[in-house]
């Protein structure tokens, strides 16, 4: 019995160290940094970046495109714009 409990609090242990990336808007090890992130969402045509964080597993953030402010989220890894949709604020 004490051996499943030690391994049951193991798994949550290293549970909880895999998803601190995710949840303390820190970018993990391998993400590909912020200024490369940056110059990918211009190369897409953004033309202002005006906030990017590491949030729930990937960067998200505002800017413009086409004259629009937009929100976004980017895949860490391949800087690919998973989402993006007009900001309603």
């Amino acid at each position: 019995m004490k051996t499943t409990a030690r391994l049951t609090a193991a798994a949550l242990i290293a549970l909880g160290a895999s998803n601190a990336a995710f949840a303390g808007g820190k970018p993990g090890a391998d993400w590909i940094p912020a200024d490369q992130i940056r110059q990918k969402l211009t190369d897409s045509g953004y033309t202002s970046i005006t906030e990017l964080e590491a949030d729930d597993g990937h960067w998200e953030g505002e800017g413009v495109k086409n004259g629009v402010k937009m929100e976004f989220h980017v895949d860490p890894r391949t800087g690919a714009i998973t989402k993006e949709k007009p900001d309603k604020d």
